[in-house]
């Protein structure tokens, strides 16, 4: 209940009135039915802008740390992300991709929409980064359609580090959907996992007109951190006086 509530009366209006987004494809999306909407991940205001312009309710799969923070403030922000449709997903240790699949086939299996950003983090410069194969699994164990979407401007409204958006033009758009039941039964083959995550890429790409990069996001942005202390390190020190 709390959830339309957000969508309709107290944050989708305001996301409207502050993105202006304009919406393209939306008929690319199932009006009933289990579907994944794969999508790019520029900016935190995403969690929120692609529920506030779908006629249905999508869950995502969000990470743990958002329903763990302390205080009034944490235990605030973990209500807002449970009303807000998002699972949380412990993305640490070893099974932490074999829990995010489980609950997004849980989700399916209701015959729900289920939100995913292959690329697993945001971007940290604009630029659209290699898929991880959780998507593949998803699509393939479920039998589901994939809808890849591309959200345009909301990295410029709201980049990495900035918390209040800045007015910007968004733009959601919508691609069609994405048929993988031809590799039916074969969700424990490797190179078909690889095959339909790049597929699924290529498709936000298009509709994106990004950057490409054949890396893992997280990776990139680990070498970036690491080169940038070790620049830290060797800097010279200004002399006490």
């Amino acid at each position: 209940m709390f959830y339309y509530l957000l969508k309709y009366v107290l944050l989708g209006p305001l996301l409207r009135l502050v993105f202006r987004p304009r919406i393209e494809g939306l008929k690319h999306v199932p009006s009933s039915g289990a579907a994944i909407v794969a999508g790019n991940h520029l900016s935190f205001s995403d969690h929120f802008l692609m529920p506030a312009v779908l006629k249905r309710r999508i869950t995502f799969l969000a990470k743990a740390e958002y329903f763990t923070g302390p205080g009034l403030k944490g235990r605030l922000t973990a209500f807002f992300f449970h009303s807000a449709g998002q699972i949380p997903v412990d993305r640490s240790g070893k099974e932490a991709g074999q829990a995010a699949i489980r609950e997004g086939l849980g989700v399916l299996s209701k015959g729900e929409l289920l939100g995913i950003y292959p690329e697993g983090t945001r971007s940290h410069d604009g630029r659209l980064y290699k898929g991880k194969v959780g998507v593949a699994v998803m699509a393939l164990k479920a039998g589901v359609p994939v809808v890849p979407c591309a959200m345009i401007g909301t990295f410029e409204a709201q980049p990495p580090g900035r918390k209040i958006p800045r007015i910007h033009p968004v733009v959601i758009r919508f691609g069609e959907p994405l048929d993988f039941s031809r590799y039916q039964g074969m969700e424990n083959e490797k190179a078909v996992l690889r095959a339909v995550t790049d597929e699924i890429m290529y498709a936000i790409l298009s509709l994106s007109e990004q950057e490409y990069v054949d890396e893992y996001a997280a990776d990139v942005k680990a070498a970036e951190e690491k080169r940038k202390a070790e620049e830290r390190r060797r800097a010279p020190r200004m002399p006490l006086r």
